[in-house]
């Protein structure tokens, strides 16, 4: 489907470039800032008579969307972004034009919301414990990353709630919010994270050979295990092994 909005949309690009390059651009002057607001206002205007066929032509893009798969709606939304930063302010001219404005927003939403918690699950997974680094700020930084996977679930679920009627409206994919999409892959990144710090713990055992700092680190231990197998709701085999090391 994007492919074929590129092919269409390339004449239109090509010319609403030329367009907007032989325009005059203004320069802010701090000196005169009624005369800059009304060299804005001369642009928005020049931006409205004559990029209606161009912004007419992404309003039915929009309005014709409809996808299955979350990572279609990605490139779409980034396609649609770059065509629109072409506008010099892009909310002041499209208030001229009967804009979908409620679609495209719940696009972006769903598009931006899905490339956070990916980009957050990636953090997670490719998370590495550096054993050279001293063990408490180690730990601490692993906290700092299950409290952001914390909040991201639970951003989500609140997104979810207030989103389910519209998606389903404007036909924009919910399969990713659900239990079974990328939360999944979130807590599973999580488990794997618990299992890092466990590891950890327990090689600090070792090197600090009894006394109280023994017994802290244990209960530190145990607390990030517990608090992991609460939001995953469970732990694999490799991890469900790290912690008996710990506790033995």
């Amino acid at each position: 489907m994007i492919g074929e909005i590129e092919n269409r949309s390339t004449h239109l690009l090509a010319v609403t470039s030329r367009q907007l390059l032989s325009l005059d651009l203004f320069v802010l002057d701090k000196t005169d800032p009624i005369g800059n607001f009304r060299k804005r206002k001369e642009k928005i205007k020049t931006d409205v008579e004559t990029q209606g066929d161009f912004i007419r032509f992404l309003i039915k893009e929009v309005e014709n969307a409809a996808f299955t798969d979350i990572e279609d709606v990605v490139p779409f939304v980034k396609w649609l972004d770059d065509e629109l930063s072409y506008l010099v302010d892009e909310r002041a001219v499209l208030k001229h034009f009967e804009w979908p404005e409620q679609k495209a927003d719940a696009l972006r939403e769903a598009a931006f919301g899905y490339c956070d918690l990916k980009k957050l699950e990636s953090e997670a997974s490719l998370f590495r414990d550096d054993p050279r680094q001293p063990c408490a700020p180690a730990l601490k930084k692993m906290q700092a990353l299950l409290e952001k996977l914390e909040h991201g679930v639970y951003n989500l679920s609140r997104m979810r709630e207030s989103a389910t009627s519209r998606y389903k409206g404007f036909q924009i994919p919910m399969d990713w919010m659900l239990e079974t999409g990328i939360v999944c892959q979130i807590k599973l990144a999580s488990v794997k994270l618990a299992m890092k710090y466990m590891r950890r713990v327990s090689a600090e055992l070792e090197a600090v050979g009894g006394g109280p700092e023994e017994k802290e680190l244990i209960v530190q231990g145990v607390r990030f295990a517990f608090r992991v197998h609460q939001f995953a709701g469970g732990f694999d085999v490799e991890t469900m092994r790290a912690f008996q090391e710990l506790r033995d």
